[in-house]
């Protein structure tokens, strides 16, 4: 039975899966959103041959152990045997400075050390290709062994013996052996001193990396994590940020529908480059900028869509690989995903916010101008003309449009931010062009979504029912901390979707019942909520709560089980991640007050 007891190695071009044995369940190649080598994690339907994973076979094991060297992406498994033999894995895909640019391939090493006694192992390389549905085809070299028939052929260098590997025999590890795994092209040196160099530059990289990354005093551990796999999940070639490098994981033993997050949603990127601008890592909002403002071009005429590829695709058509059987046979996986189609006015805003930094930090290399500016004023245009009108939800309920209290609001950010910027940019029209925007919205916002029977802001225009999002009132200033509106706002929302520990997305989720999971997201925003209106313990014990939920690595997926530890949901998931660093930097204690 597969879990989420996996640990994350990628460099921000190709991201891959490893489980407690070593072995990679998930790989896609070459690029987050590309066929999986790796498949596994989706258990393949098993035909000729057993396949779709890169794993070690040692016999016998007594002992095991995993880590990420500190404060890296580096991965160490470390295996022992009751007769003291001991032997180390080490995993990452390379990252790190050469001739004046972030050198990141679209490769994974494995080293395989010896570490005491006299091990015997087996190398097991077993690809598929197509979404598991055939083998490829197998050519040896020298030296390496050629899989063909992917989307790119996977190469692997290694100094291990070739015939070994092909014919799965075990042998003596004498002191370490090294896998080159990724493109056909051919390794400057030895594998071991390649695999050598490359290790110590990507440790060294990820190190320096959060050496300069703003950190407070509670809860280090996790935001380091946290901050890793969040640049892990950004697309270095475009700036394109992913949701998770998963397909099809469902939300819950009883979900009906999966979906395929390896591509970059407007959304969630703006809450990924908001969390790392607080920890001061603007690198991701640079290039997210110029990912965002090269869609707009595309997009010119078009509707902006709710979710793109990371190659600025925006057609997501979605299908079926109907060779993988799906998480713990839970299918169908999908490729792609309809969401694209959807209308979701909220994406104005969150497209403006993730921008807006980069027009006031200094310590830009190239802070945002006039012209970028008026790129994002058609974003503005299109916020103004839309607030009001009906889109679908950001839960994906199958319902028909209305019109959605956090859409509005999300198009009021959009103008109130545009006029800080107009008056940054000393546009004083401007900034009065947009300031009016805002306060027309706000003031109809108000004048529709608040109940006053109710005393709460709801879901939709004139309704009676709340969801999670509207937590978020209070983070995007729209209201003010002390503004009874949001206080009531957040007892409705506790009132209504509080089970346990944990926030519901919605009201009425399950017609079949109580949710057996919750998503995570929703209640990090009632941690931040609960901070805003002053009940800080209380926010300090759910989010104890939440950390408890991670998996042996620090990481979460979208979902948990509210009665166990269980993860569901893609995974990693940058929303949760996200959520993680929000909540430690709001509830950690000052460093002028830490000791």
């Amino acid at each position: 039975m597969s879990t989420l007891e996996l640990g994350l190695i990628g460099n921000s071009r190709t991201s891959a899966l490893v489980d407690k044995n070593a072995r990679i369940v998930w790989w896609c190649y070459p690029y987050f959103d590309s066929d999986p080598v790796c498949c596994e994690l989706m258990n393949p339907v098993k035909k000729e041959k057993d396949m779709g994973y890169i794993d070690i076979g040692f016999e016998k094991i007594r002992q095991a152990d995993q880590y990420y060297e500190r404060n890296s992406a580096v991965l160490v498994s470390r295996f022992g045997d009751n007769a003291h033999n001991v032997i180390e894995v080490i995993d990452f895909a390379p990252c790190f400075p050469m001739h004046d640019r972030l050198f990141t391939p679209s490769s994974i090493i494995r080293i395989i050390r010896r570490v005491a006694g006299r091990p015997r192992i087996t190398i097991r390389i077993r690809p598929s290709v197509n979404y598991g549905s055939e083998a490829p085809q197998i050519l040896p070299g020298a030296h390496h062994i050629s899989y063909q028939g992917s989307e790119q052929t996977l190469r692997v260098t290694t100094d291990a013996s070739i015939s070994s590997i092909l014919d799965e025999k075990a042998f003596f590890l004498e002191e370490s052996v090294t896998l080159i795994l990724g493109p056909d092209q051919a390794v400057e040196s030895s594998p071991q001193d390649v695999g050598r160099a490359y290790y110590e530059a990507t440790v060294k990289y990820w190190q320096n990396w959060i050496h300069n990354v703003s950190m407070p005093f509670e809860w280090q551990d996790v935001i380091i994590r946290a901050a890793i796999t969040l640049r892990m999940n950004t697309f270095y070639d475009t700036g394109a940020i992913i949701a998770a490098v998963t397909t099809s994981i469902p939300g819950s033993p009883a979900a009906k529908h999966n979906r395929d997050y390896r591509y970059s949603w407007v959304r969630d990127s703006y809450f990924v480059v908001s969390a790392l601008n607080r920890l001061g890592a603007t690198g991701t909002m640079e290039r997210y900028l110029q990912y965002i403002l090269n869609i707009i071009a595309d997009s010119k005429g078009l509707p902006f869509q709710p979710v793109y590829g990371i190659h600025r695709n925006a057609d997501l058509e979605e299908k079926i690989a109907p060779d993988l059987a799906g998480y713990n046979d839970m299918g169908p996986v999908r490729i792609g995903n309809s969401a694209y189609r959807e209308t979701q006015n909220d994406v104005y805003g969150s497209a403006i916010l993730a921008c807006t930094q980069a027009f006031f930090d200094q310590r830009l290399h190239r802070p945002a101008d006039r012209n970028v500016f008026a790129d994002l004023e058609r974003l503005g245009e299109e916020a103004v003309a839309r607030f009001n009108q009906p889109d679908a939800d950001i839960w994906h309920r199958n319902e028909k449009e209305q019109v959605h209290t956090f859409s509005s609001v999300m198009c009021w950010a959009a103008c109130d931010r545009l006029a800080a910027i107009a008056k940054e940019l000393k546009l004083k029209a401007k900034e009065d062009l947009w300031r009016a925007n805002a306060e027309r919205i706000r003031e109809e916002v108000i004048s529709n979504a608040f109940n006053t029977e109710l005393n709460t802001f709801t879901s939709t225009w004139n309704g009676n029912s709340v969801d999670a999002s509207l937590l978020l009132l209070g983070e995007l200033h729209f209201l003010k901390p002390d503004d009874p509106r949001f206080a009531g706002t957040v007892a409705r929302i506790e009132k209504q979707l509080l089970r346990g520990d944990f926030l519901l997305r919605y009201e009425g989720e399950d017609k079949e019942g109580i949710p057996e999971t919750a998503l995570l997201v929703c209640t990090f925003w009632w941690i931040l909520a609960l901070t805003t209106i002053g009940k800080t313990r209380e926010a300090r014990a759910c989010f104890e709560n939440i950390l408890s939920r991670r998996n042996h690595l620090g990481l979460l997926s979208a979902d948990v089980s509210r009665s166990d530890r269980v993860l569901w949901g893609n995974f990693p998931q940058t929303y949760s991640m996200v959520g993680l660093i929000q909540c430690a930097i709001r509830l950690s204690r000052p460093w002028e007050n830490a000791f």
